[in-house]
């Protein structure tokens, strides 16, 4: 969310992040951020001081528990789902002009909308209008298709209309990815030449000046993995693997329809989540993405350098707002500023 936001022309101050990993991939890539490493819930100051300008203060709190994918803990017992009555407490803490919340669109369906409705019902209190949406990533030029819930608020009163999509045509996986280097399972790289030019208007922004780019590290699958892989084709799953080849599973009926897809060349992509967890296969090769093609895919820039080692890069990147989408709701609140 702060690359959307710095997109659209935000100075932002101070990150509050507890995970080392995504603090130090932060910390590179905002030099100018103080970043905080911290748990949430022990921050009772910030540090920094007003200077006469709006202020907006912005987050994502923890969503895998509303995820439509984890119905174990998609309830009120899970403590990790109120952690965002952390966000509401800063927002009163410091009293921003605006405030951005975004999360899973399950946050809007767990608990028939309880969760939803005890942060807009806190945010109104604090003296807020609020406005909520459920936008999708692909909408903003993010070759992925991608649903997450907005809430923004506006401490002056101000209704904001929902951002409109301008996307003439949709951004495709291979528009997205196809310029990056060949790569074999397991691959363990970092800066590395592109394969040729851009191969769309897309690919171009993603590099700018760059003749090389970075994070290009590969799950290593092992050997009954990669046989798999090779009966799925582009749109298809683990229904494809011939049921000799997936008797390791005790129900394989039970895995979803994201469970060893392969990504289609022309279309954007399914969400980029877990992953590495899932089995997502590379739309031409028989292998995993890489880092450096999730992220292209939430539409990270190039120049954007992953730290931490594989498995915290690739949560990393799954974990992320597409800046791009980011970029767009802060890009409507300048608007009405």
């Amino acid at each position: 969310m702060s690359l959307g936001a710095v997109q659209a022309g935000i100075d932002v101050r101070v990150a509050i992040e507890i995970d080392p990993h995504a603090a130090k991939s932060y910390a590179q890539n905002h030099p100018k951020t103080e970043v905080l490493v911290a748990d949430i819930r022990s921050i009772r100051k910030l540090p920094i001081t007003r200077n006469g300008e709006p202020t907006i203060i912005f987050g994502g709190p923890p969503c895998q528990g509303f995820s439509t994918s984890n119905q174990r803990t998609r309830n009120g017992k899970n403590p990790d789902n109120w952690l965002f009555r952390e966000y509401i407490r800063i927002v009163k803490l410091w009293k921003p002009d605006w405030i951005v919340f975004e999360n899973v669109k399950g946050i809007a369906e767990t608990e028939h909308g309880m969760f939803l409705n005890f942060v807009l019902e806190k945010l109104e209190a604090a003296g807020y209008r609020v406005c909520w949406w459920i936008l999708n990533a692909r909408d903003f030029g993010v070759p992925q298709s991608r649903q997450r819930l907005f809430v923004v608020g506006s401490l002056d009163g101000l209704a904001v209309e929902k951002p409109k999509s301008r996307v003439a045509t949709l951004v495709t996986v291979k528009e997205a990815i196809s310029d990056l280097p060949s790569l074999e399972n397991g691959a363990s790289l970092t800066w590395l030449a592109y394969n040729g030019s851009p191969c769309s208007a897309y690919a171009k922004r993603m590099r700018g000046r760059l003749k090389k780019s970075p994070n290009h590290l590969v799950s290593t699958n092992a050997p009954h993995i990669l046989r798999r892989y090779k009966y799925v084709p582009q749109g298809g799953n683990w229904e494809d693997i011939p049921a000799r080849l997936m008797r390791n599973y005790t129900d394989r009926s039970r895995c979803h329809t994201g469970i060893y897809y392969r990504l289609r060349e022309d279309q954007p992509s399914l969400v980029i989540g877990n992953y590495r967890k899932n089995m997502l296969i590379h739309p031409t090769q028989d292998r995993g993405l890489s880092v450096r093609e999730a992220a292209r895919l939430q539409s990270f820039p190039d120049w954007y350098e992953f730290k931490g080692s594989l498995g915290f890069q690739q949560q990393q990147v799954g974990n992320a707002v597409p800046p791009l989408s980011a970029k767009k709701v802060f890009k409507t609140i300048l608007s009405y500023s």
